[in-house]
């Protein structure tokens, strides 16, 4: 009597290996399409938001020489702005994603998350590259001593992009099934930038609108990102838990919506 030998799992390999390949077909797809088949395409998208933010921190240097931390204000602007414009980015590019391959989507190889993956890593990677070369660019500039504590950056990181993920997601589905949505969040938005401790420190807002911005996400972020940068900055406020948590419950709750409805969510385009 032989002994039959284990047989290899040969189900999910194939379908882990087709989604690599899919998510990496999409990523190109995207890179040509959003910035152009040449290279120079990819790198005027990345040089653009570099210069705004780099006008801007000039600007607002003239109007707040003193900045509430540190002695370099396009440092404390730019610690504040880069974080902010990363989450906005990447919840904006996540939640059209149906939207920008909604032709592929009908093929049979091409899920609705290997476009919200696609996206996620292609706009993650961009920011990324942004921030990167913003700090680096403003501590040779002025010639900064900046000591630099990578792991608290690397969680600001983190919290900014699984919240653009799961805020992303989330819209997705609302903005395919409610096109008002689309306006509604919008006008939401608008006062984040005034109210996500970007000009100023969580610390020196007066009671109780402290308590009422501790509920912004967005503050723990941008507070978690200047303990990186500063080592004097304590931040003890900042709660990654906070953010982590609202980052998979609408991921959760966006991704259970679409894969209810993503079909009918198509048919409907």
């Amino acid at each position: 009597m032989t002994q039959s030998t284990p047989q290899p799992d040969l189900v999910g390999r194939p379908r882990r290996s087709s989604t690599i390949r899919t998510v990496t077909a999409l990523l190109l797809r995207e890179m040509s399409t959003t910035y152009g088949r040449s290279a120079l395409g990819y790198v005027w998208a990345i040089l653009e938001p570099v210069a705004g933010i780099a006008l801007l921190s000039l600007i607002f240097s003239y109007a707040f020489r003193d900045p509430s931390i540190g002695t370099n204000f396009p440092l404390f602007f730019a610690s504040g702005m880069l974080p902010f414009v990363a989450y906005n980015d990447v919840q904006q590019k996540v939640s059209v994603a149906l939207r920008f391959s909604k032709n592929l989507l009908f093929y049979p190889g091409v899920t609705f998350m290997d476009a919200l993956i696609a996206r996620f890593i292609m706009n993650v990677l961009t920011q990324i590259m942004i921030i990167a070369i913003v700090l680096t660019g403003i501590v040779v500039v002025f010639g900064l001593n900046v000591i630099v504590d990578i792991p608290a950056v690397m969680l600001a990181l983190a919290m900014t992009f699984s919240l653009g993920l799961g805020i992303g997601t989330l819209n997705c589905y609302l903005l395919s099934v409610y096109p008002v949505w689309e306006r509604t969040w919008a006008i939401m938005n608008r006062p984040l930038f005034i109210i996500s401790c970007i000009f100023f420190l969580f610390d020196t807002i007066p009671q109780p609108y402290r308590d009422w911005l501790w509920w912004n996400p967005l503050v723990h972020i941008v507070g978690q990102l200047r303990h990186g940068i500063y080592t004097s900055y304590d931040a003890n406020y900042v709660s990654p838990l906070y953010v982590f948590s609202i980052a998979l419950v609408t991921f959760a709750a966006g991704l259970l919506l679409l894969r209810r409805y993503h079909r009918d969510i198509m048919n409907d385009a």
